[in-house]
């Protein structure tokens, strides 16, 4: 008797395939621009009913690996004018790290699983997706960008989360509702356990939200951010700086206690253009505070280009200087050059490396109106790394600033998706975050996570202040770190190790 058509189309290997890369790639409308933060919830139930019902473990770990490399595609789609077809390698490449994922996810709910690996499955298999995103968040492997407990930026609750456990135990209670919608939608003789579970992982969010201590607001800081536009062309170096310039100008009297600039704000090395420094000196004596600028040059007293965030007084760069410590792959220097090269002539990698700085800096603003206040800079895709701004926050930061340039990107979802990170390093560490840009998207988040004044969008050239809020105490999480991490890694390692005491009683049985 002939196949009926819907049964052939879910058990034919090709039509399989292009699901498994459109369920992976799914998640990604949680994230903004779109920003459908609730499909965050339920957006990998598809990718795991379809797993789970793979023939043989083989095909369970392919479909993890196309679903793991149609995420990555999805969220960073916007990285396809930049790297052409190199975007489609890097994607298969990382999405390998999901076929061990896949392995899980058929293991504990497929076939005919009972209550024990349903039990099991909602601890491990969020484990193994944390270990997965752990993974990749290696800096040499493109960094933690994409994360899916950072889809849930604007939601209450899980900033909450964030400042008990990071973004990864936002990331892990994800999975884990995810998991136990699967068993009780597809797992008959697991079906309460599925919703036992699901209430449970409910109870906990809600408990929280209930009993997590929240950060004690301790007065305001006034900060004004500077977005000239999009300037390109000729000679758009220094015509940015002239409507920085010009920006700046307009805070004159408005009583700030620092303005910060983009990332890449400044083309030239202050040391080699002695008249840059002093126009930037000039205008903090005219507006009465310190500008914090992004220098993106070749050093004068040092071989090699850096990113740097320094810092201009009234009487002229005060010393305070930090140079960018993670780089951004292919786009500021390319992996094994010698092996990668090649990437240049298909798109617009680094034509040449950037040199990284050797530690985080913390700055201290002059001691006006009684503040003194401590900055914690990051440049660019450094606020995708939660270390980075707890290391600041342990190191007595009480404002974070990330200096950020999305203008490559202008009409896509990075700018609105790099944005979304402030406010979930702010609800982290319970310190303030500033994010900083040329074009847009540039906003302020408060030590809670929600967002100060108007975030300034990617059609507007304006100077805008921001009363922040600064507090006082230190989050759970600056306090314990990535205790959700090791706690995944150690389920996981258990999990294997009973796994493999079962299969050696069972071959010794035999």
């Amino acid at each position: 008797m002939a196949e009926e058509p819907s049964e052939a189309l879910l058990t034919s290997p090709g039509s399989r395939a292009v699901a498994s890369v459109a369920a992976g790639a799914l998640p990604a409308l949680a994230f903004p621009a779109p920003s459908l933060w609730w499909l965050a919830w339920v957006a990998l139930v598809p990718w795991m009913l379809l797993v789970r019902s793979a023939v043989s473990a083989r095909r369970a770990a392919l479909e993890g690996w196309l679903g793991g490399a149609g995420f990555l595609l999805a969220v960073h789609h916007w990285l396809l004018p930049s790297l052409h077809v190199f975007i489609l390698v890097l994607a298969a490449l990382l999405g390998l790290l999901w076929a061990p994922w896949g392995l899980l996810v058929r293991r504990l709910l497929g076939g005919v699983a009972g209550p024990g690996r349903v039990v099991a499955a909602l601890f491990v298999v969020p484990a193994g997706w944390i270990g997965v995103e752990l993974v990749r968040s290696w800096e040499y492997l493109g960094g933690p960008w994409g994360l899916l407990g950072a889809s849930q930026w604007q939601v209450a609750p899980a900033l909450r989360m964030a400042s008990v456990g990071g973004v990864w135990l936002v990331g892990f209670v994800l999975v884990a509702v995810n998991t136990a919608v699967v068993a009780l939608v597809s797992v008959p003789r697991a079906r309460a356990v599925g919703a036992a579970g699901l209430l449970v992982w409910v109870a906990v969010v809600a408990g929280v939200w209930g009993w997590a201590p929240v950060p004690e607001l301790a007065g305001t800081v006034r900060v004004a951010v500077v977005q000239p536009g999009v300037i390109d062309g000729t000679g758009s170096v220094q015509r940015r700086f002239d409507r920085e310039e010009e920006l700046t100008r307009r805070l004159a009297g408005q009583r700030v206690d620092l303005v910060v600039w983009g990332e890449s704000s400044v083309g030239q090395d202050l040391g080699n253009r002695p008249d840059l420094r002093d126009r930037l000196t000039a205008l903090s004596r005219t507006v009465g505070a310190d500008l914090l600028v992004n220098v993106d040059a070749r050093r004068s007293d040092r071989p090699g280009i850096f990113k740097s965030s320094v810092l201009v007084g009234p009487d002229g760069p005060t010393g305070d200087r930090y140079d960018k410590m993670r780089l951004v792959p292919f786009g500021e220097y390319v992996p094994a050059r010698s092996l990668l090269g090649w990437a240049t002539s298909v798109g617009k990698a680094a034509g040449e490396d950037r040199r990284r700085g050797d530690r985080q800096v913390v700055m201290r603003l002059p001691d006006t109106r009684g503040r003194g206040l401590l900055v914690g800079p990051l440049v660019c895709f450094e606020s995708a790394f939660p270390d980075m701004s707890r290391q600041l926050s342990r190191d007595g930061a009480q404002l974070l600033v990330a200096q950020s340039a999305t203008s490559t990107f202008q009409h896509s979802w990075a700018p609105a998706q790099h944005a979304s990170l402030a406010a979930l390093r702010a609800a982290e560490t319970w310190r303030p975050m500033v994010h900083a840009t040329l074009t847009g998207v540039s906003t302020v988040a408060d030590p809670r996570g929600r967002i100060v004044g108007e975030r300034l969008g990617t059609e507007r050239s304006a100077a805008a202040v921001y009363d922040a809020p600064l507090a006082r105490g230190t989050s759970p999480y600056v306090r314990a770190g990535d205790w959700a991490v090791y706690g995944s890694l150690a389920a996981l390692a258990l999990y294997g190790a009973v796994e493999l005491l079962v299969w050696l009683v069972m071959r010794s049985a035999g």
